[in-house]
């Protein structure tokens, strides 16, 4: 039984991983908490059903195109919804985060309606398999490994590449890297984008994991992502991964020895209980400003 729930719980953590790597990458850029986050994860839940539905693709080109949407998605909504408030008060981009978030919902229900939708028996044949004592569907393991090959290339953009380099030195100190001839604007553009199509993979999966889609499935989920990426330590892209991880497993197992009334609340409880003891998340480090 262990192994099983911890398949189980691997899985849905790698899902909570991928959201919380938008939340922790545009937090560590510009230290702003797109709360609009968990709205686009929905959105590219319901760009890969119409994907799949009508134009009949199979799950990965659904992937795809969900990602590419949602890419568009995450700059167009930076470019008019943050950047003209980026020298505004912390709380005017809040208020305009959540903003966000309520009308892409509310344009959700308006298109699609409250009921939730499933996507089609050939959207991804799940078949069951055995190893060791555990049943494992394939499902699963394409959540795993697609997740897992995001990550990896994620962690490679950043590390490797001239963009990722001008991310780390924005992160780092954004007005000194401004005065360094890096172009800020367009290294904060490509994290929107970037952590927008990590959400909208991870909402495809979740839609054929669950087989429901629908307006608000972006809350709860953007609500225990954000945990994962505090959990982890905001602004750390392993501490993202790390928390994700944590956070599906610890769900799974709670709901596995009877307390699934409590699944939603387990995710804040070990959030609660970590900051008490590291406020600044398991990978996360202590900020010292010098005046």
């Amino acid at each position: 039984m262990f192994l099983q729930q911890l398949i189980n719980g691997v899985a849905l953590g790698s899902v909570y991983a991928l959201i919380a790597l938008g939340y922790t990458m545009v937090y560590g850029i510009i230290t702003l908490i797109n709360f609009a986050h968990g709205e686009i994860f929905m959105v590219g839940a319901f760009v890969g059903l119409l994907l799949i539905s009508y134009f009949k693709v199979n799950v990965f080109i659904a992937i795809v195109g969900a990602m590419i949407v949602c890419m568009i998605m995450g700059v167009l909504i930076e470019r008019i919804a943050y950047r003209p408030l980026r020298k505004s008060s912390r709380l005017s981009a809040l208020i305009s985060a959540i903003g966000v978030s309520i009308f892409l919902s509310s344009l959700a229900l308006m298109l699609f309606g409250a009921d939730a939708k499933g996507f089609p028996d050939s959207a991804f044949p799940v078949r069951q398999l055995r190893i060791g004592s555990a049943d494992v569907s394939t499902l699963q393991l394409l959540i795993i490994g697609v997740s897992a090959c995001l990550m990896l290339g994620l962690e490679f953009i950043v590390q490797k590449t001239k963009i990722g380099k001008a991310m780390r030195a924005t992160s780092e100190d954004y007005n000194t890297a401004a005065l360094m001839g890096i172009d800020v604007n367009r290294v904060i553009s490509f994290t929107f984008a970037l952590g927008s199509a990590l959400a909208a993979a991870g909402g495809v999966l979740v839609g054929v994991l669950f087989n429901a889609v629908s307006f608000n499935m972006g809350l709860m989920a953007g609500l225990k992502a954000f945990a994962a990426a505090v959990l982890g330590g905001i602004g750390s892209i392993p501490g993202a991964m790390l928390g994700g991880l944590l956070l599906g497993v610890s769900e799974v197992f709670g709901v596995a020895i009877g307390y699934s009334s409590y699944r939603d609340a387990i995710a804040f409880a070990i959030l609660v209980l970590v900051l008490l003891v590291k406020p600044t998340g398991l990978l996360g480090q202590k900020i010292t400003k010098k005046v």
